[in-house]
Parts: C-alpha cells; structure tokens; sequence
C-alpha cells in the first residue's frame, strides 16, 4: 500500500517509507474515513497493529521478542483459567472501534473472563458495551502510554503491560491506570510472580516446560 497522508511522520528509525521496514510509525491529522480505509486495505490478516486515537494513528509492527513476550503472557493467563476454573474468551488482536469517541486500538491480546458469556460467538465484532476484562499490550519498539488513554475511556479494568524495563499490572481507578501489586482478575497472583515467568525466557526456550511448572506451582499453592 503506498500511502499518501499529508502528515507529519515520526518513526523510530530514519529506514524508508514503507510500515513494512519501520517497527513504529505515529501519523497526525488522520481523519476517522483514513483511519477506517486503512484498516480495510491492510486487512485482517497482518502483523502491523493499529491504534487511532482523536486524529492521531499509530502504527506498530511486532519483533521476534514482542511476539515471544505476548505469546507466553497469552498462555499463562490461558492456564490460570484453566487451573482456577474460570471462563476465557480470547480474541487476540482484535479491532475495537469506537466511532463516537474517535478512538480504536487494536490490543496485542485481550481476554473475556469474568464477562465471557456476555461474548456472543455468532457476532463478527466483540461487544459493543462490555470491554475486554483484561488487555495485554508488549512496549518493545513503542510506548503504550498513548494506548492507555483508549483503553480508559473505553473502560478496560486490567492491563498487563511489559516493557524492557519489566512487566506491570494497571488497574483502572477513577478513570486513570493505576500500578498494582497483584491481579484483579486473578487476586491470588502478583507482579512477581509474572515477571518471574518472563524472566526464565532468558535460560529456558521452550515455553512448555515455563508452563508446566507455572502450573505444577499453581496446583501447590
């Protein structure tokens, strides 16, 4: 797609213009007709992840260790429903479009869990009026914070949010993303005992074996 927006641009990189070579591109002045046309001509099967929020749009491309990140933070929150007997919808990196607001994102992973069963699976977009119970979003090559500002208004009440400096818990309080020390989907884990999880990334490459004694220790405590 050769885009042809008169923006102002700023990449993390000084690589050419195509979104395919830089991992983060930011566009001003974008209409909500650009933002939605764009979407269509990307399609849904790509990598690139979007975010428009009030004519700004964001576009972020995931790396080896994003995607590394997002996959096993997506397993683990799979494998505490299982072991806690809880309810999950998964709906990964889906679109949630709120025209009315002049916003969008697109989340690395999101997750119904305690509003699973208000996700109707006959319906093409998540619920319009229930937002994801939890969203996980992976700062690589970008930063989240603007994403935050969307996932507020849209009243997301969990996010688990890394980064290089480590791996964080947000609870929505009074309208702002508030640090925790533990779940509020899950009270019974801490920020501690995630980032532990991510750190055994550094020694161990199978993700299996990070799993089953995420869940061996689960089933002990």
């Amino acid at each position: 797609m050769e885009l042809t927006l008169h923006t102002k641009v700023v990449t993390s990189t000084q690589a050419d213009n195509s979104l395919e070579s830089v991992p983060f591109v930011r566009l001003h002045h974008v209409s909500w007709d650009t933002y939605q046309a764009l979407q269509r001509d990307l399609g849904e099967h790509r990598s690139a992840r979007l975010a428009y929020d009030r004519g700004v749009l964001e576009i972020k491309m995931p790396s080896k260790l994003h995607e590394l990140i997002n996959r096993l933070l997506e397993r683990i929150v799979t494998t505490l429903t299982e072991e806690l007997g809880m309810s999950i919808v998964s709906l990964g990196s889906t679109t949630f479009d709120q025209e009315e607001a002049d916003q969008g994102v697109e989340p690395d992973s999101c997750f119904y869990i305690q509003n699973a069963e208000r996700v109707d699976p006959t319906e093409d977009a998540p619920p319009s009026v229930v937002p994801p119970d939890l969203v996980v979003e992976v700062d690589i090559t970008s930063s989240s914070k603007s994403r935050l500002t969307i996932y507020q208004q849209m009243g997301v009440p969990e996010i688990w949010r890394y980064d290089r400096k480590g791996f964080k818990i947000l609870q929505l309080r009074e309208g702002h993303s508030v640090e925790c020390d533990r779940s509020l989907t899950f009270p019974a884990i801490a920020t501690q005992n995630i980032s532990h999880l991510l750190e055994q990334t550094q020694r161990i490459s199978d993700q299996n074996r990070i799993i089953r004694e995420f869940r061996s220790w689960l089933r002990q405590n």
